[in-house]
């Protein structure tokens, strides 16, 4: 609101107030803070004035204060008043009391007038910016919903009402274009205060969206029946959300999906066609990432719980599965777990377990057996086995008892200063031919005469060389 005058100002306090919703109190602080400015401009600072809003009449009273002081005693008129002089104000006024004397506003003039306005307006838009701060922030986390008005450096503009939100670039879905008009909704991802008043950040992009999304879609999660124990999203391609029954009774994942799809179905349109996986919550992590893995079929899980790291094995023609388009199953499933995986075939694993038993065969006295239990135990070689903790080797089945442990570190540690010190590379294990394939060609009777025939070949050769042995003999 447009302050003109300094008139009336009980009707314009009342009125900014209710149109702004500004708590009354503010707007006279304000009121009597600009009057006080504009009197000390026209005035001087040196001389103690004070303002005060009289709710009676409706004005801002000045007051300007001055010490009583005897005759004799007089030096500065600005700041002080004789005895007689204050007498005719108070008569019961006494030496060193302080009066105050009323000032005429409207002496304050054009300018001075002009100073207290922009002032009173001035307060009056910090107020209104700290009440909107006020009330997103304790919004914040919630999702809204506006009217896109303009995009400004890539971010889009969401006229909320009372403000403006902004959805920067990298909180939009990518490919998602809105035209001035259309209405969008987001998650108000963060409040902050800025000179320019509040500034308000919207996200379609983050993970909180999508379960808020699912929050609002679905009963049993709003009701707290149902958790939502993880998200990740790759905005506008795919995400995988992980879900937790409280109540053995109800289906989780089912709960999410709804009749025939039709709550997973809103959120996926409301996100523009984004694919989302829903995945059942385990407490065991092995068979959580075997969830989030899916539909990949998992052959073995190799769990390394200090690195929080996972080696995970699955049928050669399911690896592009396990994967996914760019990698992007397997990222997403490492996001929703929190570990790191890695996703091997079944011939790479049967590779890189041969290597690994190669490697530590080169320990002097190893056997295969106590190779495999090595390797089994989490020790891919013989520079791991070097580096490890007599505890840790003490795991190992074969080597439980401290001696032995200690044996097999130092022979570890042997051998490696031995290479080091031969200044030769540690021996790989050597590459197999691949067996030969057979080739099909023909029919399946062409093929039978085919091994027909090279059976009755063989067995005349061998008629013929029973023939030839007789005839020596004789």
């Amino acid at each position: 609101m447009a302050i003109d005058n300094l008139s009336d100002l009980s009707r314009m306090i009342e009125q900014v107030g209710k149109d702004k919703g500004i708590d009354k109190q503010v707007v006279i602080d304000a009121v009597i803070q600009g009057m006080l400015v504009a009197a000390r401009k026209k005035y001087g600072t040196y001389r103690e004035i004070e303002a005060q809003y009289n709710e009676e009449s409706g004005e801002v009273e000045l007051y300007e204060f001055k010490e009583v002081v005897l005759p004799e005693d007089f030096i500065d008129e600005e700041i002080e008043i004789t005895l007689d002089q204050a007498r005719e104000l108070n008569p019961d006024i006494q030496v060193n009391d302080s009066i105050g004397i009323k000032l005429d506003s409207t002496e304050l003039g054009r300018i001075a007038a002009q100073t207290a306005k922009q002032i009173i307006t001035q307060r009056v838009r910090d107020a209104e910016r700290e009440i909107i701060y006020n009330e997103f922030e304790q919004r914040k986390g919630e999702i809204a919903s506006g009217i896109a008005r303009r995009v400004e450096r890539g971010a889009i503009v969401v006229d909320l009402g009372r403000t403006e939100a902004y959805i920067p670039p990298r909180e939009q879905i990518p490919g998602e274009v809105y035209k001035p008009g259309d209405r969008i909704q987001g998650y108000l991802s963060d409040v902050r205060q800025t000179t320019r008043g509040p500034q308000i950040i919207m996200s379609r992009a983050s993970e909180q969206y999508l379960i808020k999304l699912f929050e609002m879609e679905v009963p049993e999660i709003y009701d707290g029946i149902v958790q939502i124990m993880a998200a990740a999203r790759e905005p506008s391609a795919r995400a995988k959300i992980a879900v937790y029954s409280k109540d053995p009774s109800v289906d989780p994942v089912g709960a999410c999906v709804g009749m025939k799809g039709s709550r997973v179905q809103n959120i996926v349109q409301e996100l523009r066609g984004e694919k989302i996986d829903i995945v059942p919550w385990d407490e065991d992590i092995t068979r959580f990432a075997c969830n989030a893995l899916a539909p990949a079929e998992i052959s073995r899980v190799f769990v390394d719980e200090a690195n929080k790291e996972m080696e995970i094995v699955v049928p050669d023609n399911q690896l592009s599965l396990a994967i996914g388009k760019k990698g992007q199953n397997v990222r997403l499933a490492a996001k929703i777990t929190g570990w790191k995986l890695d996703i091997l075939s079944e011939q790479t694993a049967a590779a890189k377990t041969a290597e690994a038993i190669f490697n530590l065969m080169l320990i002097p006295g190893m056997t295969d057996t106590m190779a495999q239990n090595i390797f089994q135990s989490g020790f891919g070689s013989f520079q791991s086995v070097a580096e490890a903790a007599v505890a840790d080797i003490m795991a190992i089945p074969g080597y439980d008892s401290p001696e032995k442990a200690e044996k097999l570190i130092t022979d570890a540690k042997a051998l490696v200063e031995k290479y080091q010190k031969e200044g030769i590379p540690v021996p790989t294990a050597p590459v197999k031919a691949p067996a030969e394939k057979v080739v099909s060609g023909g029919s399946a009777k062409s093929q039978a005469d085919e091994r027909l025939r090279a059976e009755l070949a063989a067995l005349a050769n061998k008629s013929s060389q029973s023939e030839d042995a007789q005839t020596e003999e004789k």
